[in-house]
């Protein structure tokens, strides 16, 4: 399984955003020197994550963003379903599947038990899970949150 680099993305936003904690807001450029990525990757992300409830955005000369939900009300689980396009291991899960022996093959039903076994477990957690606890500092010096 991999995770694709919008989840991956949508991740490292709400990470931040939780990290900084209250209501002051930042831009999509913070986070992208934060963590050394692509501004443009980050503009459809943050654009979805606010379509979705998951974050607010302030337009203006002094805007950003910053979390409209609470950390421990953002499922992990429940975000990589939203925004991972394709949870297809194989093919014979896709509408594209020309595998002959899809019928009688048994790999299907183990690889479905293993993507809800995947699912269950980050159900298990959220956002504040990733960002609280012990290496909450360290987090805060990484990122370069004050």
């Amino acid at each position: 399984m991999h995770i694709t680099r919008y989840t991956d993305y949508s991740l490292r936003v709400l990470i931040y955003l939780a990290a900084q904690g209250g209501d002051r807001l930042s831009t999509i450029q913070e986070i992208a020197d934060s963590y050394e990525i692509s501004k443009n990757h980050l503009m459809k992300v943050v654009h979805q994550l606010n379509k979705k409830g998951y974050i607010e955005t302030v337009r203006g000369k002094k805007g950003g963003m910053r979390l409209h939900m609470a950390p421990k009300d953002i499922n992990v689980g429940v975000l990589v379903r939203e925004t991972e396009q394709d949870l297809s291991l194989v093919e014979c899960f896709s509408g594209k599947n020309t595998c002959k022996i899809t019928p009688v093959c048994g790999l299907r039903n183990m690889f479905d038990e293993a993507l809800q076994a995947f699912l269950g477990v980050l159900d298990q957690y959220t956002l504040a899970d990733v960002v609280q606890g012990k290496h909450q500092p360290q987090l805060l010096r990484l990122l370069q949150i004050a």
